[in-house]
Parts: structure tokens; sequence; C-alpha cells
């Protein structure tokens, strides 16, 4: 089966991330669309961060009515740093069957070099690099000329609506209780409101909302 990949620390998941998803997986004919939440990325963590359950949670709502959309686990660790090379190398060879496509922004693209252990991304995974309006397409084919000479990477770009939605914009709004409807799925929205996330409360209320049954690759 052909696998997209769609990693991230999705605080919250948005629209942009599910259009991203659904364009993927019809472009290039994919079987399933794995989300894979990071549980503790390298990057330095934010202070306003969701807890990991919390975040997880919010994936299994906003993805629970397509059937091709799975929630991969694999990352969900918050013990550890999970780095790129690492998961893809391990998803290849617990599912030695299926062909993975890692879905990355062109901005990634062009800063792959700087990712740990990137070279050993390549030969796990096809890399679908997603088109922005702000990026001349004769630089993103220039990148992916260079990336497939110097590394033998495959790279496809992925066209794609990309929406200026961000994560950050709809923490903030969030915080100010303003409304991020038709931003986020509904079932998300409601489980922020209904859990106060993003806002300043008491550490311990234990409200992460009840379990879906959603399948998880």
């Amino acid at each position: 089966m052909k696998i997209g990949i769609m990693g991230g620390t999705f605080d919250p998941i948005h629209i942009g991330h599910l259009l991203l998803g659904q364009f993927a997986y019809e472009e290039f004919g994919l079987g399933e669309i794995w989300f894979l939440p990071n549980g503790n990325p390298p990057h330095k963590r934010r202070k306003d961060e969701c807890a990991l359950q919390l975040r997880v949670e919010m994936i299994r709502r906003a993805i629970r009515d397509v059937p091709y959309f799975k929630l991969c686990l694999h990352e969900a660790d918050e013990s550890v740093h999970s780095y790129t090379y690492k998961t893809m190398g391990e998803l290849n060879a617990l599912y030695p069957g299926n062909d993975f496509y890692f879905i990355l922004g062109a901005d990634s693209l062009f800063s792959i070099e700087t990712w740990k252990c990137f070279r050993e991304i390549f030969p796990t995974c096809t890399i679908l690099a997603a088109m922005r309006d702000d990026k001349d397409i004769t630089d993103m084919q220039g990148q992916i000329q260079y990336l497939e000479q110097a590394y033998g990477a495959r790279v496809c770009i992925l066209q794609a609506p990309l929406l200026e939605i961000s994560s950050t914009t709809l923490r903030q709004r969030a915080s100010r209780r303003q409304s991020i409807r038709y931003m986020v799925p509904d079932a998300v929205a409601e489980y922020i409101r209904k859990n106060h996330l993003y806002q300043k409360r008491e550490a311990d209320d234990g409200r992460f909302g009840e379990d879906s049954e959603k399948t998880e690759a």
C-alpha cells in the first residue's frame, strides 16, 4: 500500500493539515494518510504547548469520519526526541510491504540538509513537497534536481492549496476566547472550547474527553 505520512505537533490540527492530506491522497493515488503527532519535538518546547494526549485526541476527532485518514502513534512519546530519519527507518522495517510518501512544506525541502542524519531519510520514502504560492516553481525544481543528484532523493511537487492558517494563530485566538470556527473541524473547535485549551487554567482537571474508535496505524 502507498502510505502518506503527515508529521507534526498538530497543536492544534487544522483544516490546512487536512486539505494537504486530502490532496496528497488524490494526486498520488495513496491508500492511506497517517497523521503522526510528535510527542517531544527536537526544537524548544513552548510554555503553552498542549499535552500529547490532548493533541492526539484532537487528531482523532478531526479525522474520525475519513476512512483513509489514520492516526499513527509511533512518535507519541514525550520522554524522547523523535527524528524523521529514525521514524521512517522504523516504519519501513515494521511495514515492509508499504511504500511511504513523506509530506512536507516547500520551506522544509529547502532546509532539509539541516535535519539530523537527513541523508538517511531519502532511501526510506518519496518526498512530497507542497508548493507554496510565494515559492517560485523554478526554485523548487532546482532544489529537487539538486537533492536528486546529490543524494539520490525521490521528490515530487504536491500541488495543494496552502491556506494562511497557522497553529500559532489558532492558539492565540483560543487564548483570547475568539472563534476558531471554519479554521479547524467543528469537533476540534468544540473540544478546545469545552476543555479550555490554550487558556491559563489550573493544571489539573483531567478533562481529556472520551476515547474515539479511530483505527490507529
